[in-house]
């Protein structure tokens, strides 16, 4: 059974290679991308998405550019980990692709209207200001939403832009307390999860020895994101975050986690951005996403070099 997806990205190279995975992979059908302002501005993300589905022959996928700043907050970026264009590594030519005309919101409003309920999954990957405007926008929306899996939040690991939280959320809390209180099943990747995914020597060298443009790309936008994750964790490489929204749509069973309530703080100075997962069910507060905490990393990586070498 295919599933029908719409990919909300701020690329960013680990949500390059998200990207990929999805486009080399028939259990999943892209129905188009949005980009929001996140990793880098939207001007950017908008043109790293084209790049991405131009390197995996693939220029027919819809791409919209969606919002270029969060609901209530200045925009804050990660150029420190990205560079400046988001996709700094390897010299990538301008995507010959247009941007689609229309926003993104929109994109995903008319998207969701013309589908039957429950049968279209939003993968996240970025800050939710566009599924959070698409959900306050047109509320009949939300019902056709068959599951919500996105790349964002932590627990255990804290936080990676403040002491307290997680980039993607810390971006756009607001929008991300609407997506958590949507009422669709969520399912969330978190730097619980995606810091078990970590890239290696020898699991870069895999993509390399792929001998193909997009296992090249691959390589080398790792070698050069996981510079900054290995100076600051003192780690053996760099999370691939983004990849496993992908990867748990393809093979579920690669990670674990569990069902608790997830609540987004918004008003504290201190700790704007976090996720305050129920781990230990000590609220009684009611459960309303699926978050992941581990996962089989070996068998993460050899589903996305097998993937990724068919394009």
């Amino acid at each position: 059974m295919t599933r029908k997806i719409i990919i909300d990205t701020d690329p960013g190279q680990d949500d390059a290679v998200a990207i990929l995975l999805a486009l080399a992979s028939p259990e999943v059908q892209v129905l188009g991308i949005t980009a929001v302002a996140g990793n880098v501005p939207l001007e950017l993300t908008a043109k790293n998405a084209r790049i991405v589905c131009e390197l995996a022959g693939r220029p027919d996928v819809k791409v919209f550019a969606g919002c270029d700043r969060p609901l209530r907050h200045a925009l804050v970026t990660a150029e420190h980990v990205h560079g400046k264009t988001g996709l700094d590594g390897p010299v990538m030519p301008d995507p010959m692709m247009p941007l689609q005309d229309g926003h993104g919101v929109d994109f995903i409003i008319e998207t969701l209207r013309a589908e039957p309920a429950d049968t279209v999954t939003l993968c996240p990957l970025g800050p939710l200001t566009n599924i959070a405007t698409a959900f306050e926008r047109a509320p009949d929306i939300v019902e056709k939403v068959q599951e919500i899996v996105l790349m964002g939040g932590a627990y255990f690991q804290v936080g990676n832009i403040t002491p307290a939280a997680e980039f993607n959320i810390y971006v756009d809390p607001e929008a991300a307390d609407i997506v958590f209180k949507s009422g669709r099943p969520i399912t969330v990747m978190s730097l619980d999860v995606t810091h078990k995914a970590l890239t290696t020597a020898p699991r870069v060298q895999a993509f390399r020895d792929l001998g193909t443009k997009a296992g090249t790309m691959v390589a080398e936008w790792t070698d050069f994101f996981e510079r900054f994750d290995k100076e600051k964790y003192g780690s053996a490489g760099a999370p691939l975050h983004d990849p496993c929204v992908i990867a748990y749509l393809i093979a579920p069973d690669l990670f674990k986690g569990r069902y608790v309530n997830v609540e987004i703080e918004t008003l504290s100075d201190l700790t704007r951005g976090m996720t305050v997962a129920d781990w230990w069910g000590v609220t009684n507060r009611p459960r309303n996403a699926m978050f992941m905490g581990d996962l089989d990393a070996e068998g993460f990586f050899e589903l996305l070099v097998q993937r990724i070498g068919r394009l």
